[in-house]
């Protein structure tokens, strides 16, 4: 695979998956460049071209990162905020894997709106489908994706419904 393909394949969605962990469009260009430097220089070390997304996506991550990690070293905070950042990282392990296991229909509505961050409504519209459509594949996509890391990670649920507490993952182990 060339970087080229690999740009021309990805380039959009993984720019608004970096903004929208970030929210600054300048932090977020200088992660992207240094994404696909790493991901240039790397490149022949992607073993399976169908992993390229996800290997690229993890990249990414990495970068957000290390983005963070530096700026707390920077701003002298204590070792415990370092701690929290590798941890909130960590708790990601799986979920691209999840995600491309989901369903075709769920797949597409998450990717859409959270990868891509475009609007229900947008989504809806560009499916051909009914809002309440979208939102009940939104609601089953998360529910399975709930069971996913209970499952494979032992997440809990708080009363919120929200997962939380340490990641127990066999596949990080």
């Amino acid at each position: 695979m060339e970087t080229k393909k690999l740009w021309d394949y990805i380039n959009e969605e993984l720019y608004f998956f970096i903004l929208k962990k970030v929210k600054n469009r300048d932090v977020t260009n200088d992660i992207f460049q240094n994404t696909f430097l790493k991901i240039h220089n790397n490149l022949s070390k992607l073993k399976k071209e169908e992993k390229a997304k996800a290997w690229a996506f993890q990249i990414a991550r990495n970068e957000i990162f290390n983005h963070y990690n530096k700026e707390s070293i920077y701003v002298n905070e204590p070792d415990t905020n370092k701690e929290l950042l590798l941890q909130d990282h960590e708790q990601v392990c799986c979920f691209d894997k999840f995600i491309d296991e989901l369903p075709e229909i769920y797949k597409q509505v998450i990717e859409l709106i959270y990868i891509k961050g475009k609007k229900q409504k947008e989504v809806a519209k560009e499916l051909d489908i009914s809002l309440e459509n979208v939102k009940a594949r939104v609601k089953r996509a998360k529910d399975i994706l709930k069971k996913k890391f209970n499952t494979c990670c032992k997440y809990q649920f708080n009363t919120n419904g929200k997962l939380a507490g340490a990641s127990n993952c066999t596949l990080c182990s």
